[in-house]
């Protein structure tokens, strides 16, 4: 068709330049138009974002992509994805614009669908990004066909379009105290409760906390991606006289609730609490949530807030 919208790669010397002329352009008119936002300082200097992209897209895998969107002889936007084919083929959509004169009459959304398809043709199977704190942006990611879905390692909000093809999930035991993931979920989980994102500090302190055995995480797995945790704590009980465990940081990402995940995580943590001679293993649970842990194996009442399940068994 002659109106149909075309991807093209930036290749050469001059569609590199020209690339960077407008991400510029666009990080200064619509996402910092604030001359004195701090942030903008990160992004404009080559010597730090765009050595970072280029970083990215120079890698012989995984790589990033400098596109235009291209309509009837003439560029028209561009995007920044990322294809993780090496993990669990998701797209990233790092950067994502329609020029303002092409702006309106469902333009965008025709963009992001030849984008899309580009990305399938290249070998992701979903999509991702962050939303940042623009409604107008949230908004349009919807149409599209995106949800919130929790935050990244850094609190950012992330929207995804889940993925439809059927991947076995599992359940493991943390190994990395500083694997990126684990953060990113510990946001999505703050952000779920209203809390703050984890600031650095706190994240050593977790990262430490996990070394040193006083809590053992639980990641639930789609392929590479991880999608829900929870955690155990050891702790010392003078009525038992022996170590129990406190079952907490439980959260799954919304994309990916109702599909049995809960139930495995609550499960590993249950047998690896079993496996470590705990007593016990209690949870605290607000009243509407009471049932759910019953559900789950916490069957044993404690109050009007507390769950217990006997450990050993």
């Amino acid at each position: 068709m002659k109106d149909e919208i075309a991807i093209r790669e930036a290749v050469t010397k001059a569609d590199v330049a020209l690339f960077w002329e407008q991400l510029h352009a666009y990080h200064r008119r619509d996402i910092f138009p604030d001359p004195e936002d701090n942030e903008a300082a990160y992004f404009l200097d080559d010597t730090q974002y765009r050595a970072q992209v280029q970083s990215v897209h120079d890698r012989p895998q995984d790589r990033g992509f400098y596109l235009f969107f291209h309509r009837a002889g003439q560029d028209i936007g561009f995007a920044l994805p990322v294809i993780f084919t090496s993990e669990d083929g998701k797209c990233f959509i790092m950067e994502f614009c329609v020029f303002p004169a092409f702006r309106g009459g469902g333009t965008g959304t025709e963009c992001a669908g030849a984008l899309l398809d580009w990305a399938k043709r290249n070998g992701a199977q979903y999509a991702e990004l962050n939303c940042g704190s623009h409604p107008r942006r949230r908004r349009f990611w919807e149409r599209v066909g995106f949800v919130a879905n929790g935050a990244d390692e850094w609190g950012e909000p992330l929207m995804i379009l889940p993925p439809t093809e059927h991947v076995p999930y599992t359940v493991e035991a943390l190994t990395d105290a500083e694997d990126w993931q684990l953060k990113k979920l510990e946001n999505g989980y703050l952000q779920e409760i209203g809390e703050s994102p984890l600031t650095k500090e706190k994240q050593e302190r977790l990262a430490a906390a996990v070394r040193d055995g006083r809590i053992t995480f639980f990641l639930a797995r789609r392929g590479y991606r991880a999608v829900g945790m929870c955690s155990v704590v050891k702790c010392f009980s003078t009525f038992a006289c022996t170590d129990t465990g406190i079952f907490e940081d439980f959260y799954v990402e919304p994309a990916f609730r109702k599909q049995g995940i809960a139930r495995k995580l609550a499960r590993a943590a249950q047998a690896w609490s079993r496996e470590q001679g705990l007593a016990s293993l209690t949870v605290c649970s607000a009243p509407c949530d009471e049932k759910m842990y019953q559900s789950l194996g916490f069957e044993t009442p404690l109050g009007a807030v507390f769950a217990d399940i006997n450990a050993p068994a």
